[in-house]
């Protein structure tokens, strides 16, 4: 088969590799459509250290091709979605009610990362009954294809976010995961929604979303807007959905005393993050930092493919760009440079 592999640090090529074969509860997908992602981009560059042969791509939905002989809930022809996370349900992470972890940290996250991904003619799922979803008639695999990742991903920052119904929260960036974060609020119900994004087609689609204000970062400093748009009280919420050191800072001086910063941003580069000491309280403030990896598993995305049901969220709005499987490094190479003002590359696999 055919895959799109990271091959080294800054290296990546389409190359030929053999056919996954399931195990007695995995599964094999054959991909219709997919998404490229920029933590596809921080793998590259060393994020998460070298790797060789690594097929990448973690958002993806398909058709079954084969099962094995122990799953129950599919068998060959059912149109699925897979999260992007895939954790081991009979871990003692899972039981424990951190599945995405499974035994260490971020140890649900398996694609393109301790195996082959899905920018590949097939991939392989394990524990198919837990991580596979059917996906109804009325939903399109360009919507469903969502669900694996920037919904699941973006709507739990704004569910662990503590935001009080009708109370103030502030999405730093807006990104796809940022502005699913944004959408993620007003069906939290939130008051009143400040976006934090300097570009101007993602102020656009924010706004969409739900934001009531848009804060541009680069002009002015958005924690002073923010204040100003909270009479200097300060928002109840704070969601960090970039991953930069500044960000972080900048939610923690943006929430008030009581507060929640709710991290869904994937932090590479620099070893450290630091904390402001004065607006933390100097460590006393009970301002809550709560960090969370894309929740996988078949509950969660069914919950998630009944908002798509019922017209709550058009993810697809995001899609700029739509590429051939065979031009995946054209994509992969924009969502790198983000050229061209791209927000997500829809991959069709045929």
């Amino acid at each position: 088969m055919k895959a799109f592999v990271m091959d080294g640090i800054g290296e990546t090529a389409l190359v030929e590799k053999d056919s996954p074969e399931p195990g007695p509860m995995d599964a094999i997908l054959e991909p219709t459509v997919g998404l490229v992602c920029t933590s596809d981009c921080h793998t590259v560059h060393g994020a998460i250290g070298d790797r060789e042969n690594l097929t990448l791509g973690h958002e993806v939905v398909g058709i079954v091709d084969e099962v094995g002989s122990a799953v129950e809930d599919f068998e060959a022809g059912d149109r699925v979605a897979v999260g992007a996370i895939t954790p081991d349900w009979n871990s003692e992470a899972a039981q424990a009610g951190h599945s995405s972890q499974s035994n260490q940290a971020l140890g649900g996250w398996k694609f393109a990362n301790v195996k082959d991904g899905t920018f590949a003619e097939y991939a392989h799922v394990n524990d198919a009954d837990g991580n596979l979803v059917h996906i109804p008639d009325g939903i399109s695999d360009h919507e469903a294809v969502y669900i694996t990742d920037m919904m699941t991903t973006g709507f739990a920052g704004a569910e662990n976010a503590n935001i009080p119904l009708g109370g103030t929260v502030a999405v730093f960036a807006q990104g796809p995961v940022g502005l699913m974060a944004t959408k993620g609020a007003a069906l939290q119900g939130a008051g009143k929604i400040i976006a934090v994004e300097t570009v101007e087609s993602r102020q656009r689609l924010a706004r969409e979303y739900g934001a009531d204000h848009v804060v541009d970062f680069q002009k002015g400093d958005p924690v002073a807007e923010i204040m100003e748009l909270t009479d200097d009280e300060g928002v109840d919420s704070a969601i960090e959905a970039l991953g930069s050191d500044q960000t972080l800072q900048d939610c923690i001086k943006a929430v008030k005393p009581g507060g929640t910063v709710s991290n869904v941003g994937y932090h590479g580069g620099d070893e450290f993050r630091h904390i402001p000491r004065e607006e933390w309280g100097v460590g006393m403030a009970e301002i809550n930092i709560v960090t969370d990896l894309c929740p996988g598993g078949s509950l969660r995305l069914k919950r998630l493919l009944r908002l798509l049901e019922q017209g709550r969220v058009d993810p697809t709005k995001m899609t700029t760009h739509e590429f051939d499987f065979e031009d995946v490094q054209e994509a992969f190479n924009m969502m790198d440079t983000k050229e061209d003002d791209i927000i997500k590359p829809l991959i069709h696999f045929n």
